[in-house]
């Protein structure tokens, strides 16, 4: 089962960006800072910073590569077991750079720049892997945090209550639909209070939103019109749940609502590469003052990406007064797996 992005492990995960760029900022940032510390004239450091670089530059790069493609297997070790082999895969990057490099060189006239450099790469490994342990311990109070903000925030009291009043319009005139649409509306709730730290199927949640869809016509009726286009995706990518719904909401909400006339949502998959790309968007009347939750929903998707996804994923909406439409993209990692 695929899962939020924290590995129980509490290894970091070495094929994330949003990891990369975490050690290449602290790893550059303590080498400039022995440099500062060990140098007495300044106007030396630039080119003792550039020559640093060049000899920690390579050998971490490999690693980094290296550990990425051995992620997997990683991910599935014990963390004692998982600290030792990255600092093996560390140990051994560094010893083929300084023994086959550029700084060979260096190596033959000063033997002692060997297990000098062992020692640092070794040093600056571990403070990285504690570093990557504390950040993980002290998210997952966070990570429940986020899990009630997006439970409080992902379905509004007003959709509550207008659902419940398409209801209570069509008991008495069509009872089957009445009942059926409690039916949707139980479900909806059911995988609101579900535990949703698991990655689910693009399919599952394209039926959740048409789910949705569903209630709100019963109140809007041919006004809520929508336009699906999932051929370019398989239905079996993985993505955070309840992704869909909030921004479906917000289409509605601010999108149709607002207007007596018929007004067309378009929802849109595709896979590029690596990557899965979603796009929704809903007319847009720059007249009408739309209301804070639209953002507020916004903030709460975006930071669920950055707990599932980190820096690989990321969400841009605006209105495009050109075709007087509100446009939200989002770009995530594409992941297959299987769920339950």
């Amino acid at each position: 089962m695929a899962s939020i992005r924290q590995s129980s492990s509490l290894l970091p995960d070495f094929s994330n960006l949003g990891v990369w760029l975490r050690i290449l900022l602290i790893t550059n940032a303590l080498a400039a800072l022995a440099v500062f510390a060990g140098n007495r004239q300044l106007a030396e450091m630039p080119g003792e910073l550039a020559l640093l670089s060049a000899s920690v530059e390579p050998p971490l790069i490999a690693s980094l590569l290296l550990l990425s493609a051995l992620q997997r297997l990683l991910a599935q070790l014990p963390y004692a077991v998982g600290v030792i082999s990255v600092l093996g895969v560390v140990l051994a990057c560094t010893a083929l750079w300084n023994v086959f490099g550029v700084a060979a060189e260096a190596l033959a006239t000063e033997p002692g720049n060997l297990a000098r450099a062992l020692f640092w790469a070794g040093l600056c490994a571990a403070a990285l892997l504690f570093y990557f342990n504390v950040r993980a311990r002290l998210q997952s109070p966070a990570l429940a945090e986020a899990r009630l903000m997006a439970l409080s925030a992902r379905i509004r009291p007003h959709f509550l209550f207008n659902a419940l009043n398409a209801v209570l319009g069509v008991i008495r005139s069509d009872p089957q639909r009445a009942e059926a649409a409690l039916e949707e509306l139980s479900d909806l709730f059911r995988v609101l209070m579900r535990d949703n730290r698991e990655l689910v199927r693009l399919s599952d949640e394209i039926a959740l939103a048409r789910q949705y869809l569903d209630l709100e016509r019963l109140r809007l009726g041919d006004r809520l019109q929508v336009k699906w286009d999932i051929e370019s995706c398989p239905p079996d990518a993985l993505m955070p749940p309840l992704m869909l719904q909030p921004l479906l909401e917000n289409a509605v909400y601010h999108g149709i609502e607002p207007s007596d006339q018929p007004g067309e949502i378009t929802i849109g998959f595709a896979r590029r590469g690596d990557q899965l790309q979603i796009e929704m968007s809903n007319p847009f009347n720059s007249g009408v003052d739309r209301h804070p939750g639209n953002q507020m929903a916004l903030a709460n998707i975006r930071e669920r990406l950055m707990l599932f996804f980190d820096l690989e994923a990321r969400l841009e909406a605006k209105a495009e007064t050109d075709s007087g439409r509100y446009v939200v993209r989002i770009v995530m990692p594409y992941r297959l797996g299987k769920t339950a």
